[in-house]
């Protein structure tokens, strides 16, 4: 078990997993270079491509299924190409014209390892078109790639081959693929997949339809990946892209557009029309539209299963197997930039374009010659590596792992003064700046693999949500404390990797200006009274974060020399939803008199809440004749004594607020002292008047206190003023 140790204002959180110093992506993952592949014997190749042929199975709603692409190709330039518009309209015309979809055709490709018995089957799945979610495009290839044991001459019996790996495309070079080391022989590899995209969930247990995560009722996971151990409450979920739906999550699909028009709309494509795309019960129009996430959406379920024409099994439809040799001489898949009406920063607008036009031809890239690339667990890079010395050892790569939640107001705060977070109910996607590619979430986590050391900006979406957005640093080798190597691990972003989102009806911009400060600011947190830590990254220059209206924060700045600011924001839960506007941090400085400040205010909220039962109390009247009986010493005057206590407080804070800006640092730190006596005081008052108080506010100033005593010493050590 590797650990990293990294520094936790360097990177927001620390995740350990199993051989997860060599979580990668494409070529990152191998430490060395891999021995040369060379074809197989034409007869030989067909023959091993015809015994691992995979059943497939697909979504009720899926649209775009298996096909060749060669009756759409045309020349251009001297070239063969495919261009999207043929693509897309010609397979909808053919695909109107009979009941069954458009040439079945599933298109393999074998190679051997040089002077080694491991060679691999590769099958090529080519659809006229991709719509995952946001992230879509012209064209789709999805490759699962079968790593068997061969008796290492051409000439042998193809069905002496044994299978030692499945590694299933998961459709991004980001996300982690569906692997499954040592499958049982007996067994064809099934494919799940997913619907609009295309990416394969391997399927291998008794339930031929439905993908399994993690073993259950003495049944075994369909991966054999390694699992995250700990992420907060998770623990045990192997990093891989399976199916949402399948696993319960909810994944709702957008509407692509051309030039700002729907795709059905464009006069090229007059074969088209909306019901050629995604189901409307799973599309929503723009990820903007909704005020909140949709919780009604579809879970998956099994529309055609397709097999191979040779095999006699009980399938909706049958395939040919092809050699990709057959389509060698077609030199580009072309289509226009794509769009979709969805919110992301303004570094992404145009970078985004290169997951939402075109897929590229299989035979130009790298994992065609070297099936080896595309193993995106160590463990099983590491397997074949010690059977086989053709294969390379992993080698050490960054991976960012999230946990999305959804932020919400909770039942042991006061009304509109507490938040806590649940999961979310639908997926979502994560951009990083350095590599803007949509990465989606499964369960609510999301996997990036291959992040490059150094500064990146993060950002999630979800539907009905605000967007979320931060700055991240991936510490390189030798970054870590004392010298040591950093980020032999994975990194998680975010608070303990949780990022909480905000239902756009309930959210709010904080902004911070840091033009206004007196200090370089190097973070920013957000704590909640209840939730606890929400937000936690580095800061340079102004930053905002959404956040719920019903929250109670305290917000935390940073600066070059460890100083600590703070500041008491409460946002109006009564306000009209606007994330676009909300609260603002005009000058968020360092020092006693940030920290005194806001020990004052926290102090008087929570004595104005608190004399508010005083109030209601008196108005009732249930108290007066207890307190008779007892002297004057009844409930009423306990949560009198409280009130009064957490107002001693506020006035010794605002003196030496007052103090700390007129420079005088000796006096400042008097009243300091004496409001760190005066907490111990309302302490006190509070466990005499807990029995008398709501619920809920006893809570709230339980959680106020803590967060005062911090901030107390906080101001008492701070150096500067």
């Amino acid at each position: 078990m590797t650990h990293s140790r990294v520094n936790r204002r360097t990177v927001l959180g620390l995740l350990a997993t199993a051989g997860v110093g060599s979580i990668a992506g494409c070529s990152s993952s191998q430490s060395g270079s891999d021995d040369d592949t060379t074809g197989v014997e034409d007869d030989f190749a067909r023959e091993l491509a015809a015994q691992f042929a995979p059943t497939l199975y697909f979504d009720e709603y899926e649209q775009w299924f298996p096909t060749d692409p060669r009756p759409y190709e045309s020349e251009r330039d001297g070239e063969t190409i495919v261009d999207g518009f043929d693509a897309v309209d010609g397979y909808h015309e053919r695909k109107k014209e009979g009941d069954d979809p458009p040439d079945p055709t599933v298109f393999y490709n074998v190679v051997q390892y040089e002077n080694s018995p491991l060679a691999v089957v590769q099958y090529w799945f080519y659809s006229v078109f991709d719509q995952f979610t946001t992230n879509f495009h012209w064209h789709d290839w999805e490759v699962l790639h079968v790593f068997v044991e061969t008796g290492g001459e051409s000439g042998d019996d193809p069905t002496s081959a044994v299978p030692q790996l499945y590694v299933a495309s998961s459709h991004s070079r980001t996300v982690p693929n569906n692997e499954f080391l040592d499958p049982d022989p007996g067994r064809i590899p099934r494919i799940l997949s997913e619907l609009g995209s295309h990416s394969s969930a391997l399927s291998l247990n008794d339930s031929p339809d439905r993908f399994q995560r993690v073993p259950t009722d003495g049944t075994f996971a369909d991966i054999t990946n390694s699992a995250i151990e700990r992420i907060e409450d998770i623990a045990e979920i192997p990093i891989a892209y399976g199916l949402p739906r399948d696993e319960g999550a909810r994944l709702p699909y957008v509407v692509p557009e051309i030039d700002g028009v729907p795709v059905y709309d464009d006069e090229r494509l007059p074969s088209v029309e909306r019901a050629d795309l995604v189901d409307e019960s799973l599309t929503i129009r723009s990820f903007d539209a909704l005020s909140s996430p949709p919780r009604n959406l579809p879970r998956r379920a099994t529309g055609l299963v397709f097999d191979h024409e040779a095999r006699d099994a009980d399938a909706d439809t049958t395939y040919a197997l092809v050699p990709t040799a057959d389509v060698e001489h077609i030199t580009a898949f072309t289509g226009p930039q794509l769009s979709f009406e969805f919110a992301v920063p303004q570094f992404a607008e145009d970078a985004i374009a290169s997951h939402i036009t075109t897929a590229g031809i299989p035979w130009g890239q790298q994992r065609y010659d070297n099936p080896a690339v595309d193993i995106s667990e160590p463990n099983h890079r590491l397997a074949l590596a010690d059977r086989y010395d053709a294969i390379s050892e992993p080698s050490t790569v960054n991976t960012i792992v999230v946990r999305v939640t959804e932020a919400i107001t909770s039942d042991d705060a006061p009304e509109d003064e507490g938040l806590t977070t649940d999961a979310s109910p639908v997926e979502s996607v994560v951009l990083l700046e350095s590599d803007p590619e949509a990465v989606p979430t499964f369960g609510g986590l999301c996997v990036a693999r291959d992040v490059p050391a150094g500064e990146h900006r993060l950002t999630v979406n979800g539907a009905g949500f605000a967007p979320h957005s931060e700055q991240v640093i991936v510490a390189g080798e030798g970054d870590g404390e004392n010298g040591e190597p950093a980020n032999e691990g994975v990194v998680a972003a975010g608070v303990d990797g949780e990022i909480p989102l905000v239902a756009r009806e309930a959210a709010t911009k904080l902004e911070v200006d840091t033009d206004g400060a007196d200090s370089t600011l190097t973070n920013l947190g957000v704590d909640d009274d209840f939730a606890g830590r929400l937000y936690d990254a580095p800061l340079s220059g102004p930053d905002a974060v959404y956040v719920h209206r019903g929250g109670a924060y305290t917000v935390e700045v940073r600066d070059t020399d460890d100083e600590v600011g703070a500041f008491r924001v409460n946002p109006d839960p009564a306000a009209e939803a606007d994330p676009s506007s909300g609260v603002r941090i005009d000058r968020p400085n360092t020092g006693k008199a940030s920290l005194a400040t806001f020990l004052a205010d926290i102090a008087e909220e929570t004595q104005a809440q608190v004399e508010g039962v005083v109030a209601r109390m008196d108005d009732s009247g249930d108290d007066s004749e207890t307190d008779q009986q007892d002297g004057g010493g009844g409930p009423s005057n306990a949560v009198r004594g409280l009130a009064q206590a957490l107002g001693a407080v506020a006035e010794a804070a605002r003196r030496a607020a007052e103090r700390a800006q007129a420079g005088n640092r000796g006096r400042a730190d008097e009243s300091l002292e004496t409001v760190a006596s005066r907490l111990d005081a309302v302490a006190e008052r509070l466990a005499e008047a807990r029995s008398a108080l709501p619920a809920d506010i006893s809570r709230a100033t339980d959680r106020r206190l803590t967060q005062a005593r911090t901030r107390s010493e906080q101001a008492r050590a701070a150096g500067k003023l």
